[in-house]
């Protein structure tokens, strides 16, 4: 016992002397790690490795952006006013003045003219709006082409793949705030998409705009849905987002050292950090360049919406012209039934569109389906070795791009001097032709680089060296390639692909085979059969043509 009290006293004078020599700061990481446990997750997590490529900075952007936007939006929450009571201007920009708006875009001339700073930071806002959109859109696009949404990652696809929409439609309602001609303009695009819905469309136009279009409520309701409903989901799945990156090994590129089990890269603290740290106010920065010498949305010279008038040339953000492409160039048919109008010269583009963007996110499960891998995976595939996905992905984005200039084919019209309707058919007919011709294009451009790879890992590199041989002829002398780039070229798995197999079993019984496994046997062999891969080189292929004077 009395070993025991010394034992305590010295620890308790220890401690009391660790205490009188402690900092503030150090006491105060004390008291919080005894009440959260932060030592223990700071030194689980803070070095916690991750390996180093260019396109990792994408997803990087998208983060950097969105936390801009929170900032800059917050600043303009101060100033704008969202309401529809109107008003007659007097205020700095002269050529409005005595002219009749809402308080909604006085005040949004008020911050542009009138606040220190305002209309940088509403150019800085824009700017990284569409900044976060073409940096969601390229990062999802370099995880489908790598096939990193693939187990255990399909959650994480999903919440990308939900920010992506939710981002589309929080700059719908972003820029319909300012209530200038070109966003009400917009807000009546979207209103006639609504009334195309049967049965309960005049219902949803009456109940958002409270009324008859325009309404006086539709300022007023979009202001919180933009600033606080739909931010806070998304800040909640960005939350989401980053817990499961940092739950789940980094994906990384094929590479030696690099297998599903290991990562090669820098720790989280202090490498990773610092670098991420240099990129924000990089991005910040030139956001801010962008904000301040490239005009975006001037709502002055537009001047406020009036449902008799309609902007010369409007075009939504490039994120929406898709949708405005499909309804621009649908021809305009009208069906009558029983005394009631159909309009699905606008309700089948209405539709399309978010079907289209609905296949992007069920990929994934698809192809888990149509493979049955229930493996995890943390390694990237090269494009190149899986044709099939690579060629749905740039048809996909080629027919984004024709829709785009459906979107614009009036600016287009114009400025390429050429006939609308011209521009028109078209888009119509690109519409089927241009994906189809894209993915066959990209499926041969993909095998044709699988064929070069599995040259150089049997032939080895060309050196431009030429050699005249003993009986005349004249070869190219061929260098080995090192055992990295081997590896880099050979990593990748090709297992057969789902197949029904013998219809008829050993005991001569007809095998009951369903659609499902009949539709799911002709899509495997048609995206991972023989015909949509070039069979790597064996060990025994390369070992035969290696082991003698084959290189020159």
């Amino acid at each position: 016992m009395d070993g025991a009290r010394s034992v305590n006293g010295a620890a308790e004078t220890g401690g009391s002397a660790r205490g009188a020599s402690a900092g503030k700061g150090e006491k105060l990481a004390d008291w919080a790690d005894g009440r959260l446990g932060l030592y223990g997750l700071a030194k689980a997590n803070m070095r916690k490795v991750f390996p180093d490529h260019w396109s990792f900075m994408l997803g990087e952007i998208c983060l950097y952006s969105f936390i801009i936007l929170i900032l800059t939006g917050i600043y303009l929450t101060l100033f704008f006013e969202p309401s529809g009571v109107e008003v007659v201007y007097h205020g700095s920009y002269e050529p409005l003045n005595g002219v009749v708006m809402t308080r909604a875009y006085e005040s949004s001339l008020d911050i542009s003219f009138d606040v220190r700073g305002g209309l940088l930071i509403r150019q800085i806002h824009h700017w990284a709006a569409v900044v976060f959109i073409a940096g969601m859109l390229i990062h999802m696009m370099r995880v489908f082409f790598t096939g990193a949404y693939r187990k255990p990652r399909e959650v994480n696809w999903i919440f990308g793949w939900t920010l992506l929409m939710l981002g589309i439609i929080t700059g719908l309602t972003g820029y319909s705030l300012p209530d200038d001609l070109l966003s009400g303009t917009g807000i009546r695009f979207a209103d006639g998409a609504i009334l195309s819905i049967p049965i309960v469309g005049t219902y949803l136009s009456m109940f958002l705009f409270g009324g008859e279009f325009p309404g006086h409520d539709i300022i007023s309701r979009l202001f919180p849905v933009h600033v606080l409903l739909l931010p806070g989901i998304m800040l909640g799945l960005v939350v989401a987002h980053l817990i499961l990156v940092f739950y789940h090994k980094h994906t990384q590129y094929p590479g030696p050292g690099r297998d599903q089990k290991s990562v090669v890269g820098m720790p989280f603290l202090p490498v990773y950090m610092a670098k991420a740290g240099g990129f924000f106010f990089l991005v910040f920065g030139v956001l801010t360049i962008m904000g301040g010498i490239a005009s975006i949305n001037p709502v002055w010279a537009f001047g406020p919406y009036r449902p008799d008038l309609v902007t010369t040339g409007a075009q939504p953000d490039w994120y929406l012209g898709f949708s405005e492409g499909l309804i621009r160039v649908m021809p305009g048919w009208e069906i009558n039934i029983w005394g009631h109008t159909l309009i699905p010269g606008v309700l089948i583009p209405f539709s399309l569109f978010p079907l289209i963007l609905l296949a992007l996110g069920v990929y994934p499960f698809v192809e888990a389906w149509i493979t049955g891998d229930k493996r995890e995976h943390h390694i990237l595939d090269r494009p190149r070795n899986a044709p099939v996905r690579t060629g749905l992905g740039v048809a996909w984005l080629s027919l984004y791009g024709v829709l785009l200039i459906g979107g614009g084919n009036d600016i287009v019209a114009t400025h390429l001097h050429l006939s609308i309707n011209a521009i028109t058919w078209f888009v119509r007919i690109a519409f089927f032709v241009v994906p189809v011709l894209a993915f066959l294009v990209t499926k041969r451009f993909c095998m044709g680089l699988q064929r070069r790879d599995r040259d150089k890992v049997l032939h080895g590199r060309e050196t431009g060296v030429i050699r005249r041989l003993p009986h005349g002829e004249f070869v190219e002398v061929h260098e080995r390639l090192p055992q990295d780039q081997l590896h880099t070229l050979t990593q990748h798995e090709q297992e057969p692909a789902y197949g029904i197999g013998p219809m008829v079993d050993a005991n001569g019984v007809r095998r009951q085979v369903t659609v499902s496994q009949r539709v799911r046997a002709q899509l495997a062999r048609a995206m991972f059969g023989p015909e949509s891969r070039i069979a790597k080189p064996t060990p025994e292929e390369y070992r035969e043509l290696t082991s003698g004077d084959h290189h020159h």
